[in-house]
């Protein structure tokens, strides 16, 4: 059996606080959670680190392996627990609730086979993080979406209620839906990262939802009322006499719902149409006469 360094599988230095570790377990379990990752080892790499959070984030089982870890052990090393290890000490031990359980190297210190004494009580399940990726017109509106996810009970497809307005890197909290509790405890929550699929019309910053708005020459010169897409309608937007390319115009409120509302930016885009026949090519020449304008002087 071989010594592990907990501290090296979250990739937290000794002197860590309790934070810091819990910011580095969350982050690494999002990345490797089987549900999510497509990397090879990822399942057996979400087990170590939920393992090495186990040790780490109760004081009583982290002091005792930091008293053992002083002792010189390096990763790899030969390791038996020493003798009377945790003697005195009364470790609150439970199963990894169905992720896995843990190695022999966690349960010779740990769970009774010459670690110290355990004590079986009742736990909640611990909070189990995914993913759930929705199109930018779910975000706005709200709705539902299936998503399923694979666990140790097997597949299992869950309905979400998608709330109005979530954004990119919000989390929906589905109560219940984590890992079972132990002894009667009740299950922890799932917690679902929320990514939003890019959309061919429109982008999303924060809550400000931003389009490209094409206008003709004419459109841009003499000025003129457009209609322009949201993600909530169509609405009128009054385009000022004199507008360029790169213009841009801000519709309030018709961005991302909340509190206050996002607001929609649109950027004007001058195209001028090709001249496709003889009568068209006759009036770009005439326009060029008349206006003996260059775009580019200065």
């Amino acid at each position: 059996m071989q010594f592990k360094d907990y501290y090296e599988t979250l990739g937290v230095k000794p002197q860590a606080s309790d934070a810091e570790i819990k910011a580095a377990y969350r982050k690494l379990a999002r990345k490797y959670h089987p549900d999510v990752s497509k990397e090879a080892g990822a399942e057996e790499r979400f087990k170590s680190i939920n393992e090495a959070y186990e040790a780490l984030r109760d004081p009583a089982k982290r002091r005792a392996y930091d008293q053992l870890r002083a002792s010189g052990y390096r990763p790899g090393d030969e390791f038996h627990a020493p003798p009377h290890f945790g003697d005195g000490a009364e470790f609150d031990f439970a199963d990894l609730h169905g992720e896995g359980g843990f190695s022999d190297f966690f349960e010779s210190l740990f769970g009774g086979r010459g670690g110290g004494r355990t004590r079986a009580g009742p736990r909640r399940g611990r909070d189990v993080q995914a993913r759930i990726e929705i199109p930018l017109t779910t975000a706005f509106h709200g709705g539902r979406e299936r998503i399923s996810l694979r666990d140790h009970g097997g597949e299992r497809t869950l309905e979400v209620k998608i709330p109005a307005g979530v954004l990119p890197g919000q989390q929906i909290r589905l109560a219940g839906q984590g890992s079972p509790g132990s002894n009667g405890a009740p299950a922890g929550d799932l917690l679902l990262e929320v990514a939003v699929r890019p959309d061919p019309r429109f982008r999303l910053e924060g809550r400000d939802v931003h389009v490209n708005l094409p206008i003709a020459p004419w459109e841009a010169a003499l000025g003129a009322t457009v209609t322009v897409p949201t993600l909530g309608g169509q609405v009128d937007l009054k385009i000022p006499a004199g507008s360029d390319s790169g213009r841009r115009m801000r519709l309030r409120g018709r961005g991302m719902p909340g509190d206050p509302p996002g607001d929609q930016i649109v950027i004007l885009e001058v195209r001028a149409p090709p001249a496709t026949s003889e009568a068209q090519r006759k009036l770009y020449e005439q326009m060029a006469r008349a206006f003996a304008w260059d775009p580019r002087a200065g």
